[in-house]
């Protein structure tokens, strides 16, 4: 049984910094696009970052400059650094990996999700 598990939210005050970590725990031999969303009050769920098994990556556009996707594939563990931190980055932020190599039977499942940390930057 594949589990995403996330680390590393809480309370920041504008400005500060945070870093998510967002390790897979279960037979795992390899994870294709890794990427962090997050869902706000009352918003949909969006995407922040994403970052390919080559290691190119996007970004959404009110966080470019801001955060950086970082992945260490030996450690199955995905991060966001999140810098200048503002009060409209408060949500609840979810890993996701796009498609991963499991088993036995060794299989590609799609979609894997964490169950999420809050994120609240006070102004």
């Amino acid at each position: 049984q594949v589990q995403l598990v996330e680390s590393g939210g809480g309370l920041v005050q504008a400005g500060g910094s945070l870093r998510l970590s967002c390790g897979a725990s279960g037979s795992v031999f390899r994870g294709l696009t890794m990427g962090w969303y997050r869902q706000g009050p009352g918003n949909q769920r969006e995407l922040v970052a994403s970052i390919t098994s080559g290691g190119s990556t996007n970004y959404a556009d009110s966080v470019k400059g801001r955060f950086t996707i970082s992945r260490d594939d030996a450690q199955k563990t995905v991060y966001l650094q999140m810098n200048s931190m503002k009060p409209e980055d408060t949500a609840v932020y979810y890993c996701n990996v796009e498609k991963l190599l499991t088993g036995p039977p060794i299989r590609w499942e799609n979609d894997y999700w964490g169950q999420g940390t809050q994120v609240t930057v006070s102004s």
